[in-house]
């Protein structure tokens, strides 16, 4: 049995009751609780963005003077890139676009996918969503490097002589993060919530110690200093662009999470306490430097967010700063398992081993591959780059790449899911394609100096992606050329076969034709169950199925029962479950008298058409790899039999 495939024929009647449900219960909690919940998860990234962005559009690879018209010009590029990208972009428009409350690209996707089935361009869109995915596991690998590497470089500013440890430390609190992601965050997670209520209210404070004795900064949100920074440095100011959006990496981060909180609390909590506070730090920055000699401006400029502090205070800022990015580091591996376990039930990842680790909160789950894989990956990124400002090379690709995908997945949206005037959707596409792709070409500059990384991780995810949900329909489409009629099969085995009691559950991943396994039992073992259930299980194109749409079952005649499943993509798969729900087609399911009976495909790579054979050779060996259905639809381990055949592809 293979890993279950997005059904896009999904009856879209059956699933509508949970239209009107909340799967989240989020109307049953106050708004004020949940805003403050949204800021200790969702603005981790973006929060501490303070800490690197405005110091490597001045001090990075193509470093600014830091004079009036530079710091102007990029303060003016910071607010306006929250404005349009953030608020206008995420916060206003794109989370509209929820999948029965989910956000994120693969629920978008999955979205379109559902309500424009058959449309000329879904197959494009569909390898846009995927290759916007494969970008999240790049973005998933620097954000933890590069946020906890330059929180403890502030202990440069501290003292001097903690420069060789920084490095040391930073991978220590890594591995320690990635270390305890099996023991579930339930219990650290209160604590999210409160530090980083503490964090923003610093770093506003912080920022209004300058802003007070240096209030003409205020004229920098005048997009007018944007504007000349780009007629008087034209070069510069289009590079500067590849700094400048670190302000606002994380923002898709508001609309993946939008599950867990809902829409109105993440506006409410970016709104009037995120945005402010993050605009009130960048205003100090640059007031603060603005007030410095150009010999202490220099110096400053290489690390201003920590220099913001009076020299006491600068050693909790650091602690402070630290915890953060630890908060906004989890909040990325959370990210990374939630989006790949959607995947695995979308279809494009095999099965993989998924742990709970809260009984009381579904969101929060484990997956030891991807953790693993993850840590490996940005312990070396640490130990190959060193330092923030080399990491800072290959941060952005991936995200503005993501923000460009975003905008044309949205595109579809707007024409075709919610029909919106012409006019005023062209405009808003035309102004976030033309942010968008500034943004990306500036950061294609970056390729050379650590931008093929995240480059080269989209493009190895993207072909595992692909190749795997590109396999498994060639797969099934073989199953099903070998397939005998059912009614034909019935026919002549109920008559000829001994029968003995008990249940025999058949697991398909087509619900046509008889199951491979159920023709191999009858070859060697000559018998039938009384009972024989056909079982398939497909995950809807929407995140939640109510249980009272979840089966459709179809006597057949003779004993035999067809089954069908249904499970939304953020529900995990419990078959033992459904089935002691089951009601019409005989007495009561008991685990003890049922046997379940799998088929184990083994990959022969051939030459017929459909892939490539380095391609099927790879799918070969993702398959033999990927996680037994026995564990992954929960079934009883003593009541299962596995029974082998070999497909060609």
């Amino acid at each position: 049995m293979t890993a279950p495939v997005a059904d896009p024929a999904t009856i879209s009647g059956a699933l509508e009751p949970h239209a009107q449900v909340d799967p989240h219960g989020h109307g049953n909690q106050g708004l004020l609780k949940l805003a403050v919940g949204a800021i200790g998860i969702v603005f981790g990234d973006i929060g501490t963005s303070p800490i690197y962005a405005f110091r490597e559009t001045f001090a990075g690879h193509h470093p600014l003077a830091p004079d009036q018209l530079h710091i102007y010009g990029v303060l003016s590029l910071v607010f306006w890139s929250m404005m349009l990208m953030v608020t206008l972009k995420y916060v206003s428009v794109i989370m509209r676009a929820d999948n029965k409350g989910e956000g994120g690209s693969l629920a978008l996707l999955a979205l379109i996918n559902r309500s424009t089935p058959g449309k000329r361009w879904s197959a494009p869109i569909i390898l846009l969503g995927v290759f916007a995915t494969a970008l999240f596991y790049g973005d998933s690998m620097i954000t933890p490097a590069m946020s906890v590497l330059s929180a403890v470089e502030g202990l440069t500013v501290v003292e001097n002589s903690f420069a060789p440890f920084v490095v040391p430390i930073a991978v220590g609190i890594l591995v320690f993060l990635f270390m305890i992601q099996s023991r579930g965050t339930a219990a650290v997670g209160r604590l999210f919530g409160p530090i980083m209520l503490t964090y923003f209210v610093t770093i506003a404070a912080l920022g209004i110690m300058y802003l007070v004795q240096a209030p003409g900064i205020l004229a920098a949100l005048n997009p007018w200093y944007a504007l000349q920074f780009f007629i008087v440095d034209q070069w510069k100011a289009f590079l500067a662009l590849g700094s400048v959006v670190l302000a606002v990496t994380g923002a898709e981060a508001l609309y993946a999470d939008m599950g867990h909180f809902g829409r109105n609390p993440i506006r409410v909590s970016w709104m009037f306490f995120v945005l402010p506070a993050l605009m009130l730090n960048y205003l100090g920055q640059g007031a603060m430097v603005l007030s410095l000699s150009p010999a202490e401006a220099a110096e400053t400029i290489k690390n201003p967010f920590f220099y913001l502090a009076p020299e006491a205070f600068r050693l909790p800022l650091v602690i402070l700063a630290t915890l953060a990015t630890i908060i906004a580091s989890q909040a990325v591996i959370s990210g990374a398992f939630s989006v790949t376990q959607q995947a695995i039930q979308l279809g494009f990842i095999p099965r993989l081993r998924i742990t709970h680790t809260s009984a009381s909160t579904a969101g929060q789950i484990y997956i030891p591959v991807i953790n693993w894989a993850l840590m490996v990956m940005v312990i070396l990124l640490v130990l190959f780059f060193q330092s923030s400002s080399n990491l800072a090379a290959a941060y952005g690709i991936a995200v503005t790449g993501a923000m460009t995908i975003d905008a044309c997945l949205i595109a579809v949206v707007l024409f075709s899911l919610w029909n919106w005037n012409r006019a005023i959707a062209i405009g808003l596409l035309a102004l976030f394609f033309t942010v968008d792709l500034l943004y990306l070409a500036s950061n294609l500059t970056k390729v050379p100096d650590g931008g093929w990384f995240p480059l080269l991780v989209g493009v190895v995810a993207f072909t595992l992606l692909t190749t795997w949900a590109k396999g498994r329909k060639l797969m099934i489409e073989r199953l099903r050329e070998a397939a005998m009629p059912i009614s034909i099969f019935i026919e002549s085995a109920a008559t000829s076969a001994t029968r003995v009691p008990g249940t025999a559950v058949f697991m398909t991943s087509t619900p046509d034709g008889v199951p491979h396994a159920l023709l191999h039992n009858l070859k060697h073992n000559k018998v039938l169950h009384e009972r024989v259930i056909l079982l398939t299980v497909k995950i809807a194109d929407v995140p939640y199925v109510e249980q009272e749409t979840q089966c459709q079952l179809e006597p057949l005649g003779h004993g035999f029962h067809r089954l069908v499943i249904k499970y939304g993509f953020m529900q995990e798969p419990d078959v033992p479950e459904a089935l002691l729900r089951l009601t019409g087609c005989g007495p009561e399911f008991k685990m003890m008298d049922t046997s379940f009976f799998l088929a184990r495909q083994t990959l022969l790579p051939s030459a017929r058409p459909g892939m490539a054979i380095w391609r099927e050779k790879l799918f070969a060996w993702m398959l033999r790899n990927a996680e037994s259905a026995m564990e992954f639809f929960k079934l009883p381990t003593n009541r299962v039999v596995e029974l082998g055949s070999q497909v060609e592809i």
